[in-house]
C-alpha cells in the first residue's frame, strides 16, 4: 500500500500498488509558489487485461507528460469535478505535475474554470513548451524530469515576470484550512472564518480554483473518508461521518454513494481485501 502521505485521493490504494509504480518528488524552491509536488505513475499489463484505476482527485490543475495507449504528449487537466478513471493498458507512464489548489490560475493569469472536466494540449496554454513533453518523456531519470519542468517553468516566471498577489495568498489560507479542518463542511462556516462575502467567495474560487468552495469542501471530506476506510477505519461509521464534519451517517453515506460508486462499507470491504 502506498505510505499514508502519497495515498490519499488514491482510490483501493492497495489494489493500485499492485498494479502501478507510483512516485511522488517534492517541488523546488524556484516553483513551490505555484506547484505543490511531481508525481509519476508507470505501469506494464502486456498480456493482461487492463486495469482501471479510480482516482478522487485534489482540486488543483495537474500538467503531464504521457507515454501511452491513448495518447502521447503533454497535456493540461483542470480541475475534475468527479471521480477520474484512467485505464491502464499495456505499458505506459505518465509525469504529473500537481500545482497547488489556486498555483495555476496565479502563475498563468488565466480563469481556470474554463479547464473544469477539460484536458488541452500542453501547447495551447504554454506555446512555447514545444518540444518540452519530448524531452521530459526521453530522459529514464525522475529527479531530470523534474529539472527539465522546473527549469522551463522558472523561465516563464522570469519571462512573464510573474509574481504573488494578495488574492492569490487569501487562496492558499482559506484552502488550507478546508484541507486540514474536518470541521469545516458549509460554505458558511468558511465566510465567517476569514470574514468574506460569500460571492467574492465564489468570485475568488472560480477564478484561482476551477470550482466552487462547496465542491472543494466535500471534495477533502470524501478524500478523508475514503483514506480511513481503506485503512480499516470501519467498526463505527456513525463516528466517523461525525468526526469528518457530517450531520449523521446517512448524509455522509449518500455523499459518498454518489461520488464513490459504492457505499462506505463496501469501498472499506473492496479496499481492505485487495
Amino acid at each position: 500500500m502506498p505510505p499514508p502521505e502519497t495515498a490519499k485521493g488514491i482510490l483501493r490504494p492497495r489494489e493500485q500498488a499492485a498494479v502501478n509504480n507510483h512516485a511522488r518528488l517534492a517541488a523546488g524552491e524556484r516553483v513551490s509558489r505555484y506547484v505543490e509536488w511531481y508525481w509519476a505513475v508507470r505501469w506494464d499489463r502486456r498480456g493482461l487485461e487492463p486495469y482501471y484505476a479510480e482516482v478522487l482527485p485534489f482540486p488543483a490543475v495537474n500538467v503531464t507528460f504521457e507515454n501511452t495507449r491513448e495518447r502521447l504528449g503533454g497535456f493540461v487537466s483542470g480541475v475534475w469535478t468527479t471521480k477520474y478513471v484512467r485505464e491502464l493498458a499495456e505499458a505506459g507512464e505518465t509525469f504529473g505535475v500537481k500545482f497547488l489548489a489556486g498555483g495555476f490560475g496565479a502563475f498563468t493569469g488565466m480563469d481556470v474554470g474554463a479547464l473544469r472536466d477539460r484536458a488541452v494540449p500542453l501547447t495551447e496554454v504554454f506555446p512555447e513548451a514545444a518540444g518540452l513533453a519530448e524531452a521530459v518523456l526521453a530522459e529514464p531519470e525522475l529527479e531530470q524530469r523534474r529539472t527539465l519542468v522546473e527549469d522551463f517553468l522558472a523561465g516563464i516566471a522570469e519571462r512573464r515576470a510573474v509574481t504573488d498577489d494578495a488574492p492569490y495568498r487569501q487562496v492558499l489560507t482559506i484552502i488550507d484550512a478546508m484541507a486540514q479542518d474536518r470541521e469545516l463542511t458549509r460554505v458558511d462556516q468558511v465566510t465567517e472564518r476569514f470574514d468574506i462575502p460569500v460571492r467574492t467567495l465564489q468570485r475568488l474560487f472560480r477564478r484561482y480554483v476551477g470550482t466552487t468552495p462547496k465542491a472543494v469542501l466535500r471534495r477533502y471530506r470524501l478524500q478523508d473518508g475514503a483514506h480511513l476506510l481503506a485503512q480499516g477505519r470501519t467498526s463505527d461509521l456513525a463516528a466517523l461521518a461525525l468526526d469528518l464534519g457530517y450531520f449523521d451517517q446517512a448524509h455522509f453515506s449518500r455523499e459518498f454513494g454518489q461520488e464513490i460508486g459504492i457505499s462506505p462499507l463496501e469501498y472499506a470491504r473492496a479496499s481492505l481485501l485487495s
